[in-house]
């Protein structure tokens, strides 16, 4: 029978030790739910209201700065729709995703070029299309871009050591460091480009807001230097993302975040703020979704093992890659209920490498059984564009958006 809770319900009793007001509103996990009573797993459901909501506030705590959503976090048309018609910027990694901002009407000045890793084909097809903004941080790219997006508008990449604070680090392969980069700030003004600014990231799934604090100092210092020693005044910070959603380990809420690096722009930039930008991505999509999986198979593997096997439809090559690593610890629920029992959750396919959990063992009820339903929460980024294709014949993570 389908689980509906009322607002009374969620308010009141906690199922399975899991707080569900803590991740859906009760309007939004109802509707959620009772539109996935009646679908195939598996599959992720987005609430689009959610992802609204989620903007707002982004918009309403940071109201100086440009939003750029990060595209690959979820690049379904219904979002980008949504944040189209909210007046969002968007950060775009490829050509594919270029053609799907573009099929929606986004103009091209809305549009940021935001991967350090780009052929020279795809820099000359983004200039065709007149985007005039991009990413760099190597003197090989920005001899590119300054070949094939002539007098372009770039920003340097940094490094930042925050990133490794957070659940799913991006350090070592985007950014350099600080000299290198003021050598590719003058380099860009040499070869005609318009050196505008730098960026930087902190990590997704970033917790820790003195990362911030450390990143933005050393930001400020590079724009001092340049400055004082080349004459060149740059005119924008990119701060990326890393805004945390809601998974199984607590964060603050985003006005805490927001509170606290409006002082840190403001202890280093005083009234010479520069322009700002943020690259929202997990932030405004997680929250909004919800995977749904089914039990295919549970086991022991002795018959005095502590923990069972739990075998899901649903596993790293179909949209949990982010648990590689046990990096992003999703709230696993199920509507069954009485004593529970840690355990390893795995996926379906013939790999080894294809376990979830084995560490960090959800405690699930013991009455579960094969053919029921557990339901990931904030699964509404980076899961379904990381399915794979073909691999051991399952298709990719359907999606829909509600």
């Amino acid at each position: 029978m389908a689980l509906h809770l009322t607002k009374h319900h969620i308010d009141t009793i906690t199922i399975m030790n899991i707080d569900i007001s803590r991740f859906y509103t009760p309007e939004s996990f109802d509707k959620i739910k009772q539109f996935a009573d009646h679908k195939e797993t598996p599959f992720l459901v987005i609430d689009t209201e959610v992802v609204a909501q989620k903007y707002d506030s982004l918009v309403h705590h940071f109201p100086y700065a440009k939003i750029y959503y990060a595209v690959k976090a979820n690049p379904e048309k219904a979002v980008l729709t949504l944040l189209e018609k909210r007046q969002s910027n968007f950060d775009i990694a490829s050509t594919y995703e270029l053609e799907r901002v573009l099929a929606i009407g986004v103009n091209a000045d809305r549009i940021s070029f935001g991967n350090t890793i780009k052929k020279r084909k795809d820099i000359a097809y983004f200039y065709e299309k007149g985007i005039r903004l991009y990413a760099t941080d190597s003197e090989a790219d920005l001899r590119n871009i300054a070949e094939f997006a002539p007098g372009s508008k770039v920003y340097v990449r940094i490094l930042t050591e925050g990133s490794q604070t957070a659940d799913w680090p991006l350090s070592r392969k985007f950014g350099c460091q600080n000299d290198m980069a003021m050598d590719l700030i003058v380099l860009a003004q040499e070869l005609g480009l318009v050196p505008y600014g730098l960026s930087f990231h902190v990590g997704s799934q970033q917790r820790d807001i003195g990362a911030w604090d450390s990143a933005i100092a050393k930001v400020s210092n590079i724009f001092k230097r340049l400055k004082h020693e080349n004459d060149i005044t740059l005119k924008m910070i990119n701060m990326g993302g890393g805004f945390p959603a809601h998974y199984s380990s607590a964060t603050h809420e985003l006005d805490v975040y927001a509170k606290e690096i409006t002082r840190f722009l403001k202890e280093d930039f005083q009234d010479d703020m520069p322009e700002i930008f943020l690259e929202p991505g997990r932030s405004l999509v997680a929250p909004a979704g919800m995977l749904v999986s089914e039990v295919v198979l549970i086991s022991r593997k002795d018959k005095f093992a502590l923990h069972r096997w739990i075998y899901t439809d649903v596993g790293k090559f179909s949209g949990l890659a982010e648990t590689l690593g046990e990096s992003i610890k999703y709230v696993v629920y199920s509507e069954k209920t009485g004593k529970e029992q840690k355990a390893v959750l795995a996926g379906p396919t013939c790999d080894s490498a294809d376990i979830m959990y084995e560490d960090y063992k959800p405690s699930l009820p013991l009455s579960l059984e094969i053919g029921d339903r557990l339901y990931w929460f904030s699964t509404g980024a980076y899961t379904a564009t990381y399915s794979a294709i073909e691999f051991n014949g399952f298709p990719p993570l359907k999606t829909y958006c509600i």
